[in-house]
């Protein structure tokens, strides 16, 4: 078995399926499947299952990827183990998070301290990332829900206020404070399941015994406030966005229930050796991301904004 050979298997082995294994390790799809027959005729037991021209993980493969799993771990520590002992600075930093834009003063900085690191981001709901782990396809994932498991290792990065943004002209607009039960016939814009907003919301609701009314939802958490502001719905949004978008036509509310905060983390994999880079890329994120601006206090007066404006945008609502 050589180290392609394994890498091919791993590929297909996570996507259970040849062509986006193949696209992944930008190679074509033949060479892909002669290399996992061979694989498979020098092990002597099939890897996977074949139902047409859908593949399985079986029994056998899961045995072998295993240690499959482990061995190539290894080797790509030990990659960046020698590269740090030779003073290189160079190699690939991935990172995962449910919104990209919190990461830009960040990634500024990393850059310009490892200008020969190529970076990846991924932008993954909070499975999507436990998987991304799991598989080592990142090095470390900035989470807002909880992402733990023994071999996980968290660092708790801020700890906010979520507050309730409504457009200017709403009918909430003038409150400091409202609760729950008040939001009953409200239509919210929101994230897609998965995300923390949506996470949120269902759980706030469902503490009141109801199910929230969503206008429009997406993948784009940061997106969130300038759709309300456009007057699409209202919708939740953690304190730091009131500085991040401070022209934005939203008035803010505090909501009256319990545990209605986002918690940031850092998250990597206990067993992963951590590179010059990586290290230095987890104490600028505890650093820079710790201490993110949010302000906390809800005003009670507002300025007048400039009206934003979405088209194309389907309004219909849906009840969950």
């Amino acid at each position: 078995m050589d180290l392609l050979s394994l890498r091919y298997f791993q590929a297909v082995a996570r996507h259970e399926h040849i062509s986006r294994a193949a696209e992944e390790l930008r190679v074509a799809q033949p060479s892909v499947s002669r290399t996992i027959a061979r694989l498979e005729a020098e092990l002597g037991v099939p890897l996977f299952d074949r139902h047409g021209r859908r593949i399985r993980l079986n029994r056998h493969g899961a045995a072998l990827l295993r240690r499959v799993d482990r061995a190539l771990a290894e080797l790509d520590d030990a990659r960046r183990e020698l590269a740090d002992a030779a003073g290189r600075d160079q190699g690939t930093l991935a990172v995962a998070a449910e919104t990209l834009l919190l990461l830009t003063d960040l990634l500024a900085a990393f850059r310009e301290r490892h200008p020969g690191v190529t970076i990846r981001l991924l932008q993954s709901p909070v499975d999507e990332m436990r998987r991304r782990l799991r598989d080592r396809e990142v090095d470390f994932c900035i989470a807002s829900q909880p992402l733990s498991g023994p071999s996980l290792h968290a660092v708790e990065l801020l700890r906010e206020e979520v507050l309730l943004a409504v457009p200017l002209g709403h009918h909430l607009a003038g409150r400091d404070r409202v609760e729950v039960a008040e939001l009953a016939d409200e239509v919210f814009v929101s994230t897609r399941p998965g995300h923390w907003q949506r996470a949120l919301l269902d759980r706030l609701f469902a503490g009141a015994g109801l199910t929230p009314l969503i206008a429009c939802e997406g993948d784009e958490p940061g997106a969130t406030q300038l759709l309300i502001g456009a007057g699409l719905g209202i919708g939740l949004a953690p304190a730091v966005s009131r500085a991040a978008v401070p022209d934005a036509p939203l008035a803010w509310l505090r909501i009256d229930a319990p545990d209605c905060h986002r918690v940031l983390s850092l998250v990597r994999r206990r067993d992963a050796y951590l590179s010059t880079a990586a290290r230095d890329f987890h104490d600028l994120a505890v650093d820079r991301l710790g201490r993110a601006p949010s302000t906390l206090s809800v005003p009670h007066g507002h300025e007048h904004m400039t009206e934003l404006v979405v088209e194309g945008m389907n309004r219909s609502v849906y009840r969950r």
